[in-house]
């Protein structure tokens, strides 16, 4: 169950945390949000925005992207090795974690 591997949430700011009480109650999860303008707080997701901005410049609307460019991108992403994670991927890990 994915719920059991979510240990805790860690958000920004943004419009799309506004309901984060929804986050919390569907997954059991608590959330957390990073300190206003302390990017460091959320090192990795930072990093990792950056590589996202290769395929989606800031400003360009998401919903202007097809699926398939989306999976790509999303493959990508969940491909690539990680030093926090060891150098394994994110989906390396996340299939290991399902699987105990």
């Amino acid at each position: 169950q994915l719920q059991d591997k979510l240990k805790t949430l860690t958000v920004d700011h943004g419009k799309e945390f506004a309901n984060y009480q929804t986050i919390e109650r569907q997954t059991g999860t608590p959330v957390y949000f990073a300190h206003a303008y302390s990017p460091h707080e959320r090192g990795s997701n930072e990093n990792r925005n950056r590589v996202l901005r290769r395929f989606i410049p800031k400003g360009q609307a998401i919903e202007e992207l097809s699926d398939h460019k989306l999976i790509q991108i999303n493959w990508y992403l969940n491909s690539r090795p990680l030093k926090c994670l060891n150098w394994h991927t994110p989906i390396e890990i996340f299939l290991l974690n399902l699987r105990h």
